[in-house]
């Protein structure tokens, strides 16, 4: 192993900080290919610390080697400032590479919106990140700009052909351009357009104003979601080789015709343009953690609304790569672990040896009666005060997900977070009740210590990775749509049933009855905040009913998409956003205040 830098306090130092001074000591990033056993072929350099990997030439090669442990990070039910999992995924690797363990981690490609608003980026905090900081959290390679591009385009290929069928007659069409007569329907605009950050303003909008010129465009509503919430972001995670991301995108539905009919990217003639953007995001990025072990970064955040899991190729790769790999899953088991469990192992075929439960005091206090934190404004000051009370009644929540766990058969250990402001009392209680309710737990200080913080951890989760488990899916494909939300509802969320609007069940008896829909996963989209679907409601709420006030089709992904609550697909910016605190030195080019 090699030797481990001496970084600055991050009780005294923002992340960023940390970060840059880390990054004088980065290795090359054909090191760390080469450590890990790329060949100089597979390693697609993006200048001198960040590569692209070509997945098809490593799977190829590697195919008859057996896979390494298979490891996934999950976390409790959060508070609006998150529950550390990048951190908590950066830690374990860092940990277990102190035990001179081969490990590899892949976690999740940030979001412009939360970089630019209150959550800063996703690299991690403290002694235990991910970097370089700045491509990491500024585009990387470009594989949101490519999502960004397909996904417009598919827009862009839509209204063009309103605006000629509405402008031109049938005869008009074939002659100047050899179209049939698709018959949109306006009011039955399944996509709209996707933007990277959390811009509130375009939720709703209306395209097309013609000034009195036809050719301006067809005047509808029309609607922004932020990228990662894109469909060709979730065909980004799931799709396991270029052939499978064609088929996939010719699926997707844009809108329906007349008659009810879908009108896909395929009806369009646009899914192969589509899919030449995306040709190099298909292969992941890889990148280092402060200690210089590898981390594949590939696919997007926001389990809450969207899949919110690392690649199933990345995925893939490392697990021929290394002996242990660490993904994460976005938000609480009840959301991204559940999409992991029901969708993403589904469609890859792989099975999990060990899933971590990710814990802070703070969370725990929050859900057990402590001032709900507001981000962009200071931690209210009881979350720095021992309460083992509000711990103890927190803990509720962190056993809830430690039986959602236990339901698919994997071992969980669970992951105390531990920041210096939390007491040995405190700790104890959580330890005391996590291992009644039949979890491993591990305290693991990475935020302050780095990987010599989290041995205790890493310890405990490669333990866990000993142990047979006997993973299962929650549900099978063949049972109704609505009979699978119910399912999801009560087992994972703890709800007692489920509320449709008339709009939702509509859709929901027509997808049940159809052979291909009804054979599609569910993706759920609910508040991450909250086990129901109230951001307010804390703990482990009882008696409440899930209302599903919509349910939109991702063919091309390969699930439907029932969404509860009021939770919007694209998020808003907030009064303090992160972006006020980021410049650029002029002397050095180095951009600053990313955390």
């Amino acid at each position: 192993m090699a030797k481990v830098p001496k970084l600055p306090d991050p009780t005294k130092n923002p992340d960023w900080k940390i970060a840059q001074a880390a990054e004088r000591y980065m290795k090359p990033i054909k090191q760390i290919g080469e450590e890990l056993g790329l060949t100089e072929e597979e390693l697609l350099l993006h200048g001198h610390y960040v590569a692209k990997v070509d997945y098809k030439k490593v799977l190829e090669r590697l195919k008859d080697r057996p896979d390494g442990k298979y490891i996934d990070v999950t976390a409790i039910t959060p508070t609006p400032l998150g529950e550390g999992k990048s951190t908590t995924t950066m830690g374990l690797l860092q940990g277990m590479g102190r035990l001179g363990l081969n490990v590899t981690a892949a976690i999740r490609q940030p979001s412009g919106g939360p970089t630019m608003n209150i959550k800063g980026s996703a690299a991690g905090g403290g002694l235990a990140q991910c970097i370089p900081l700045t491509p990491f959290s500024l585009g990387l390679t470009g594989d949101i700009n490519a999502i960004m591009n397909a996904h417009n385009l598919a827009m862009v290929a839509l209204t063009a052909r309103m605006q000629h069928e509405r402008n031109y007659t049938d005869e008009q069409l074939r002659r100047l351009s050899k179209m049939k007569r698709l018959n949109i329907d306006p009011t039955r605009v399944e996509m709209g357009w996707v933007i990277d950050f959390c811009a509130q303003a375009l939720r709703h909008i209306i395209i097309g104003i013609d000034r009195g010129n036809k050719y301006n465009g067809y005047m509808m509503e029309s609607k922004f979601g932020i990228a990662v919430s894109s469909e060709v972001m979730a065909i980004l995670a799931v799709a396991t080789d270029l052939k499978d991301m064609r088929e996939r995108m010719g699926k997707i539905v844009v809108a329906y015709d007349k008659k009810g009919d879908p009108i896909t990217t395929e009806d369009l003639q646009v899914a192969g343009a589509m899919t030449a953007w995306m040709v190099e995001a298909l292969n992941p990025n890889l990148l280092q953690s402060l200690e210089g072990q590898p981390v594949f970064v590939h696919a997007g955040p926001f389990a809450n609304i969207a899949i919110g899991q690392s690649s199933i190729i990345a995925d893939r790769v490392a697990l021929k790569l290394s002996d242990y790999h660490i993904t994460e899953s976005g938000f609480g088991a009840d959301i991204g672990f559940e999409k992991f469990w029901n969708l993403k192992c589904r469609y890859s075929g792989l099975k999990p040896h060990c899933a971590v439960v990710v814990a802070t005091i703070r969370a725990l206090k929050c859900h057990g009666g402590a001032p709900i934190p507001v981000p962009g404004k200071p931690m209210p000051p009881e979350y720095s005060k021992e309460n083992v009370g509000w711990v103890e009644k927190g803990c509720e929540n962190l056993i809830h997900h430690i039986n959602t766990v236990k339901k698919a058969g994997i071992n969980p250990v669970v992951c105390i977070n531990a920041f210096y402001t939390d007491t040995k009392d405190e700790i104890n209680a959580v330890r005391r009740l996590a291992e009644q309710a039949g979890a491993r737990v591990a305290v693991s200080r990475h935020w302050e210590k780095g990987g010599e913080g989290a041995i205790e951890f890493a310890e405990a989760v490669v333990d866990a990775c000993k142990e047979k488990n006997r993973f299962r899916f929650l549900y099978d494909l063949k049972l109704p749509l609505r009979k699978r939300i119910e399912k999801i509802a009560k087992e994972v969320y703890g709800a007692a049933g489920v509320d449709y609007s008339a709009e939702a069940e509509a859709k929901a008896k027509r997808i049940e009855e159809d052979p291909e829909l009804s054979q599609l996963g569910t993706c759920m989209v609910k508040t991450h905040l909250s086990l129901s679907d109230n951001p307010n409601l804390k703990g482990v709420p009882k008696g409440w009913r899930l209302f599903v006030r919509d349910i939109l089709t991702y063919g091309g992904a390969g699930f439907v998409v029932p969404v509860a609550g009021t939770i919007s697909l694209m998020p808003g910016t907030g009064s303090n956003p992160a972006y006020r605190r980021v410049d650029v030195d002029v002397k050095t080019g180095k951009v600053k205040g990313l955390f």
